[in-house]
């Protein structure tokens, strides 16, 4: 089948992706939109790995303000490059970054960022409740770990999940964006204030 530019632009429009890029996945998917727009989210999920290590140190700092002054956040994400940092893919994200964190109230970005004490606690709780069941040890100690996992999937920012689609993480949606733009982003650090707190 012949791959047109009207073609290629459509592709382009679609994804973001380079125009060489666009030609290539429609050669490779034998003209089928879809199917180029399918292997361009595949690439981009493989280019993203690899940028894993990549430094972001551009990026943007947003502010948010919910429910007539009363919950405020500052978040910081970062990017590779100004140019993407001032994509409206890229802002976008970072708005509703700020508004998960004004809703689902995570204590870290990571189970790594939330306190030590904090951890311990928790598990210490979930052990003194799994063990009222009577179960041998090491059914208590999978009881504790599976309550660990939603623990930090709710608390964590990237484990929750999106506010916006609940199909989807935030982890989800920022691989998205990565594949997107091109370039390793990262929510580097945010404050929630909440009145009264």
């Amino acid at each position: 089948m012949e791959i047109t530019s009207g073609m290629v632009k459509e592709l382009r429009d679609r994804t973001n992706v380079g125009m060489m890029d666009c030609k290539k996945a429609l050669q490779d998917a034998g003209g089928d939109l879809e199917k180029a727009v399918d292997l361009l989210r595949q690439k981009g999920l493989a280019k993203a790995m690899k940028r894993a290590g990549r430094e972001a140190t551009d990026g943007l700092v947003h502010s948010y303000i919910h429910g007539g002054g009363k919950i405020g956040v500052l978040v910081e994400v970062n990017c590779e490059t100004d140019f993407a940092a001032k994509s409206e893919d890229f802002g976008e994200f970072v708005k509703n970054v700020a508004l998960q964190i004004a809703a689902a109230n995570p204590l870290g970005i990571t189970p790594e960022d939330i306190p030590q004490d904090v951890v311990e606690r928790e598990r210490a709780i979930f052990l003194a409740q799994a063990a009222e069941s009577g179960k041998p040890q090491n059914v208590l100690e999978k009881m504790v770990d599976g309550k660990m996992r939603k623990f930090y999937e709710e608390n964590c920012l990237m484990q929750q999940k999106y506010i916006r689609d609940p199909d989807k993480s935030m982890q989800d949606y920022l691989n998205e964006l990565t594949s997107k733009v091109g370039e390793k982003i990262q929510v580097r650090r945010f404050c929630r204030y909440q009145l009264g707190e």
